[in-house]
């Protein structure tokens, strides 16, 4: 039955459109400390020996491929031929980075600190905030973080020239609202979330201003947390928010005026925007985990709706073919949905326990 099983599989892949070969995919395994390799929609191998992936994130910046573990490694590695080069902990936890043309900085939970590192994992600074640290973003020569425990957003300056080792020196601090706990950043506006404030906040990074922005749902209710950033999809003209504790996407303009809201299946927690922003892919908490919505940016309707046999926990829209990959956790694959014409295209196996889909462009960094 399983040598019958597999041809199967493999005789569908066959007469399946097959994804383009210039696009790597890499899949956190969130209980195995690795990563799954994913090429032409075939599982290709698995990075090993990862450390803890319950919040692991992969970045590429040129050639080089960073991943950040909940244990505090930082580790790099060729994703062409998928080897670990270095490693560096900076703590026992931390929760983000950020990869700069010549260094790496870390924002630590545990020691309370960010770490500044080269590209290659030395260590060049550790700056002790007393605080735990997130929302890390670069903009220009700035380097900008929220402290969660004293209620600021700090904003650093590179004052080295050039190609030298950076060296950042306090430029700007701001007072923000309570327990900042996730930035996003758009062009030079770094939008920065609270836990126990029904609002959040805006800097201007050229003017170096402060704003507070209060968000609400249907009948002015206020939003009673805003999500993690990651889970908001901003395009040129709209910003969709997932309201939390409600069915519903919230859509506003790009300064933060009410568009409508979108009445949704369950309780919204990730959007993601196609690459074109037509589309956006909304997945959902609690009895609708398993199930992701598909919203028309220009109509602001659910087009479509796919019901997978376990937790949604990730989606990712392909850059170069009419894909959306979907990590579905507890069932062990992801699975590709075709976005010209909205259906189920194949199921890939052999991935276990997977988050976080990241994808990493070889024909890209072939042309710098």
């Amino acid at each position: 039955m399983r040598i019958l099983y597999t041809i199967m599989v493999f005789g569908s892949l066959m007469w399946a459109n097959t994804p383009s070969g210039s696009e790597k995919i890499f899949v956190v395994e969130r209980e195995s400390e690795s990563l799954a390799i994913i090429n032409k929609g075939l599982p290709k191998s698995r990075m090993e020996n990862m450390h803890n992936m319950n919040h692991g994130i992969v970045k590429f910046e040129d050639k080089d491929g960073y991943l950040i573990s909940r244990d505090g490694y930082v580790v790099r590695f060729d994703p062409v031929s998928e080897k670990k080069l270095n490693e560096y902990k900076t703590s026992k936890s931390a929760i983000g980075f950020v990869v700069g043309k010549n260094f790496v900085a870390v924002a630590n939970y545990d020691d309370k600190s960010v770490d500044i590192l080269t590209r290659d994992l030395k260590p060049i600074e550790k700056i002790l905030t007393g605080s735990k640290n997130v929302g890390i973003k670069t903009y220009k020569e700035y380097l900008i973080f929220a402290q969660m425990d004293s209620d600021k957003v700090t904003v650093l300056k590179n004052e080295a020239m050039g190609d030298a080792a950076p060296k950042f020196k306090p430029y700007k601090e701001f007072q923000v609202g309570k327990m900042p706990f996730d930035a996003m950043i758009r062009d030079n506006t770094y939008i920065v979330g609270f836990f126990l404030d029904k609002a959040f906040g805006v800097i201007d990074l050229e003017k170096m201003t402060y704003s507070q922005i209060k968000i609400t749902a249907d009948g002015n209710k206020p939003v009673l947390k805003v999500p993690h950033f990651g889970f908001w999809s901003l395009s040129e003209e709209k910003t969709f928010i997932p309201a939390v504790g409600d069915n519903a996407v919230m859509v506003y303009d790009n300064k933060f005026n009410f568009i409508a809201n979108i009445k949704t299946q369950g309780l919204p927690v990730f959007t993601a925007l196609s690459p074109d922003n037509r589309y956006l892919a909304v997945t959902f908490s609690g009895k609708d985990f398993p199930t992701i919505q598909i919203i028309d940016t220009n109509t602001l309707q659910i087009i479509k709706s796919f019901t997978f046999s376990g937790k949604v926990l990730h989606v990712r829209w392909s850059n170069r073919d009419h894909f959306l990959y979907v990590s579905v956790n507890d069932a062990n694959q992801i699975n590709v949905i075709n976005t010209d014409e909205w259906y189920l295209e194949r199921e890939i196996f052999q991935v276990k326990k997977p988050s976080g889909i990241f994808i990493y462009d070889l024909d890209a960094e072939e042309q710098k």
